[in-house]
């Protein structure tokens, strides 16, 4: 089999270390002004009693966390690994993000029923102050759009950024539903409108959640990388001069931008240590320049042909 590295070269391959001074500065700013509008939302909905403020505050939370962990990753993964931290923080953000998810599920159930109850369980809640409603509303939106103008130069630099950007940008629309009802209400005195505000903002909530949930376990079940297809991987791995077979291929996440890879590769006998060296160069190639999911991070155990583990725990997968 032929095997050529002079084309693909991913562009994923700058993602592993995407914590640059510009995006922490950026990031911290964003965090800023979110934190301060969602202090703002949770006072003006126990004002107001707005249940379409209440879940945006609670959407605006879910974001604050993937934007903490997006910082906390910006700020972190600057920092050189240690012994007793040989991935260092990075795994740190997964957890946040189930965190945040969590959060988010309760708080989207929650609004639906709330939104059940006032529409149609005789439940007489409702907004005291319409006029406040629209000001926070406003308030949220207008913070949304700064942030989306704080991180719109760097959003496409790496995952981490895209990640923080498109949560502004989703709590932007839960901040313009909140203005609407108020708008709505105010036009036409029927206070329902807010409850149906709410239980659209928690539709739109919950499947966020349980997709940011999803990605999160799958990483912390250390499931192969989206897009990265393992049999191809072995097909072209065995295809590396002097390979013979490849057996005990994984691949996993440790988090954002971070795969890694490991495989037990069977050679040829007799090699040399310059050739030796040469298959583990060309291997590690294989991994940074031809798949959609660039990987910098391998281990590759090589062994000779003919070779057998004594630990019969070790014996061969294929």
């Amino acid at each position: 089999m032929a095997h050529d590295h002079s084309g693909m070269m991913s562009g994923d391959a700058k993602n592993v270390e995407d914590g640059g001074a510009g995006h922490q500065r950026r990031l911290m700013m964003t965090l800023g002004l979110t934190g301060t509008v969602f202090v703002a939302e949770v006072v003006g909905a126990a004002i107001t009693g707005s249940l379409a403020l209440l879940v945006d505050a609670g959407h605006m939370l879910t974001d604050m966390s993937v934007l903490i962990a997006s910082t906390i990753t910006a700020v972190l993964m600057r920092r050189k690994p240690s012994s007793s931290r040989t991935w260092g923080w990075a795994r740190l953000e997964v957890l946040t993000a189930a965190g945040g998810a969590i959060v988010l599920f309760i708080v989207g159930v929650y609004a639906l029923v709330e939104a059940g109850m006032r529409l149609f369980g005789g439940r007489s809640d409702g907004v005291h102050d319409v006029n406040l409603l629209l000001f926070f509303g406003i308030l949220g939106l207008a913070a949304n759009l700064g942030s989306i103008g704080i991180l719109a130069s760097q959003h496409a630099d790496n995952m981490n950024m895209r990640a923080a950007f498109l949560e502004v940008m989703n709590d932007a629309l839960g901040s313009v539903a909140v203005v609407i009802s108020a708008l709505v209400m105010m036009s036409t005195g029927w206070g329902g409108f807010d409850a149906v505000a709410g239980g659209l903002i928690a539709i739109l909530m919950i499947p966020r959640a349980v997709k940011l949930l999803h990605t999160a376990v799958r990483v912390l079940l250390e499931e192969t990388p989206q897009g990265l297809d393992l049999d191809a991987v072995r097909v072209h791995l065995e295809g590396v001069p002097h390979v013979v077979a490849v057996h005990d291929l994984h691949a996993s996440t440790v988090a954002t931008g971070m795969p890694r890879l490991t495989a037990h590769v069977v050679v040829e006998r007799g090699l040399t240590m310059e050739q030796a060296a040469e298959v583990l160069h060309q291997l590690q190639d294989c991994l940074r320049e031809h798949f959609p999911v660039a990987i910098e991070h391998t281990t590759f155990q090589l062994e000779p042909d003919g070779y057998e583990a004594k630990n019969p725990e070790e014996a061969i997968h294929s």
